[in-house]
């Protein structure tokens, strides 16, 4: 069967999305007989890549009942899944404790499996002391891998990591990420990128791929990274590298992208520069001192609506920094997320990895995708794209 013969929602956008997913429409079907009969509990993004997954879950016999993180839910693609009967909770207003409440009506479907997004879904499985016919599931980031490792005890089931597999992070992290991030911070300021003075805060795959973007558009960039070999990469891409201290007063846009709170705290406040507009590349908002910023802060003035605000601090010291969303992730705050084809892969991953899950006498614990199923995606994109 074509992708275009997957089953259709009444949304253009997700229509269109399944028109490009190839790859996702057949390794679903290909694994529908796994897969039928699973409850599968979600947190995702809920947009219409998102839309298209769900879509060709239930057209092989699984029920999904899902919700996304706070403030990127698309609210017409949740109204189209719920028209053709899938669980959806939370709008795209919903603050943290909508969230948390979201969560917990989620893993009420009793699931076979999980699918997360920063690791929210598995550690409220935990706190229950466990669900009665969990088998397994998926953590989409690194944040939540990071997160799922922290725990005093591992998990009792098998939890995969898509983004510890080598084939996401070289062509959805590096490729796409960087794309609709450059895209999202166009679209939330309209702003020139030739000639702007840019800095990135981290330079794993995400912020590597917003560097080369930004570089590629004519920015000047500059990137602040603790790892040598990561900032020696950056270098030989022809990027400035140094520490915060140092970049800072001269860096007009910045972008964070490391993943760890409190990135930009207090230190790293006191010497931005006038006019310094913040965008967030990673997980959690919460690479911004938000306490700290608040403490420097005499007024706030707010542009747009809470999804795409844009704030404009005004300092006690009289400089002015602006905040884009919250740094909730520019990409799906101001746009449409990763590219429909990276996202063909890395929820490809996302579908074959609980297919490995339900089937595979996986370990219990966190871990990597399996390297036969890795290379067996690669195998298949590859022919795809050179088809």
């Amino acid at each position: 069967m074509s992708a275009t013969a997957a089953p259709r929602l009444q949304h253009a956008g997700t229509d269109w999305a399944l028109r490009h997913m190839p790859l996702l429409t057949s390794t679903v079907r290909r694994h529908a007989a796994v897969l039928a009969g699973k409850r599968i509990a979600m947190c995702l993004h809920v947009e219409p890549k998102t839309a298209a997954l769900v879509a060709l879950l239930r057209e092989a016999g699984a029920e999904v009942t899902l919700t996304g993180s706070p403030g990127t839910t698309q609210d017409d693609t949740a109204d189209a899944l719920r028209a053709v009967g899938t669980t959806v909770f939370g709008r795209r207003d919903d603050g943290l404790s909508e969230h948390r409440r979201n969560i917990d009506r989620v893993l009420g479907c009793d699931p076979h499996l999980i699918l997360d997004n920063g690791g929210d879904l598995t550690v409220a499985a935990l706190a229950r002391g466990g669900l009665p016919h969990l088998i397994g599931g998926t953590e989409e980031t690194t944040t939540g891998g990071l997160r799922l490792r922290a725990l005093p005890a591992p998990p009792p089931f098998p939890v995969v990591v898509i983004n510890d597999s080598r084939l996401k992070l070289l062509v959805e992290n590096e490729h796409g990420v960087g794309q609709s991030v450059v895209q999202g911070f166009m679209n939330a300021t309209n702003l020139m990128l030739p000639g702007a003075r840019a800095t990135v805060v981290g330079y794993g795959p995400c912020g590597l791929g917003t560097a080369n973007t930004l570089a590629r558009l004519g920015a000047r960039v500059a990137v602040a990274e603790t790892d040598p070999y990561r900032a020696l990469e950056a270098v030989m891409h022809g990027h400035q590298v140094g520490d915060l201290a140092t970049l800072l007063p001269r860096t007009r846009l910045l972008f964070l992208a490391t993943g760890h709170p409190a990135v930009i705290g207090p230190d790293a406040l006191d010497v931005l520069a006038d006019g310094t507009i913040i965008a967030g590349v990673g997980h959690q908002p919460w690479e911004l001192d938000a306490d700290a910023l608040a403490a420097r802060t005499a007024s706030v003035t707010r542009y747009g609506s809470a999804g795409d605000e844009r704030a404009v601090h005004r300092l006690r010291d009289g400089r002015e920094i602006t905040v884009l969303t919250g740094t909730r992730m520019i990409n799906l705050t101001a746009a449409k997320g990763n590219p429909i084809q990276a996202m063909d892969l890395g929820l490809t991953l996302q579908a074959r990895s609980l297919a490995a899950v339900a089937t595979l006498p996986l370990t219990p614990g966190v871990q990597p995708i399996p390297a036969d199923v890795d290379r067996e995606i690669a195998t298949d994109l590859l022919g795809h794209l050179t088809a």
